[in-house]
């Protein structure tokens, strides 16, 4: 992962050895993992039901910079899974809403946040500076939006939806030019209806699983557990979990032809 120059020496202080002890304890993490997650730099597009999960956790985890992207306002509606917002936030904008409870969470991180919708225009500037990108989007064009950055920069992708009692959770490392991307799975089409959380509901616990998963897939990504690629499904009525294979499709429209 890209280190700053700026951070290349920066050494956790006794509050952060206390705070991460339980990661320092692990063989998995260590002083060096934990010192690799307070140099990265993570990217969360959308602040709501899968944002709110992974935010917390890549907070909590202590991700040095966290970079949020959403145009949206609390609305009341939003309360049943979105668990970053409380009835004091109705109105507020997300972001800066969750800029707040981040930083009450962990004042030890840096959180930057950016209040607009993410288009193809605007990603180079938004995104940049991130060593992995979790899209946390609610839709279709955002999430073809994050994965062409995504493909264009070799910038490493955790994309997740949960919808009515299903979920999903897929992994991208675009630093390898043979892996696929999230339109060779779900070719990008004019015809597909608009689905979502609005007119066919979702149960709210699923999101804080799969949610998590993707703070969790980021961590792996960071701290070198990350092997290939990975597109896991979630039943949350009968709790399943299934794992299929991605490959790479060379009539792809988004990814075919990149080097």
């Amino acid at each position: 992962m890209r280190m700053p120059a700026n951070m290349q020496t920066q050494q956790l202080s006794d509050k952060e050895t206390l705070r991460y002890s339980r990661h320092i304890l692990l063989d998995e993490v260590g002083l060096d993992g934990q010192l690799m997650l307070k140099r990265s730099t993570v990217a969360v597009v959308g602040a709501g039901g899968l944002g709110s999960p992974a935010l917390l956790y890549l907070a909590a985890a202590g991700i040095g910079s966290l970079i949020l992207i959403d145009d949206d306002v609390v609305e009341l509606s939003n309360l049943q899974r979105q668990v970053l917002y409380k009835v004091n936030h109705l109105g507020q904008n997300k972001v800066r809403a969750a800029g707040k409870v981040l930083a009450n969470l962990n004042n030890q991180i840096n959180i930057i946040t950016h209040s607009q919708k993410l288009t193809d225009e605007s990603s180079e500037t938004l995104l940049n500076s991130a060593d992995i990108v979790l899209d946390c989007s609610d839709n279709f064009a955002t999430r073809y939006t994050v994965n062409r950055f995504c493909i264009n920069s070799k910038t490493p992708l955790v994309s997740a939806a949960a919808l009515a009692t299903q979920g999903q959770l897929m992994g991208f490392d675009f630093r390898q030019s043979d892996n696929p991307c999230y339109g060779c799975v779900f070719p990008q089409s004019s015809d597909a209806p608009v689905i979502n959380c609005s007119n066919a509901g979702v149960i709210s616990p699923l999101l804080g699983i799969v949610g998590s998963m993707q703070a969790q897939l980021t961590l792996n990504m960071l701290l070198g557990h990350f092997k290939g690629n990975v597109f896991i499904t979630f039943d949350a009525l009968s709790l399943n979990q299934q794992h299929f294979k991605m490959t790479k499709d060379l009539a792809c429209k988004e990814c075919g032809g990149y080097e």
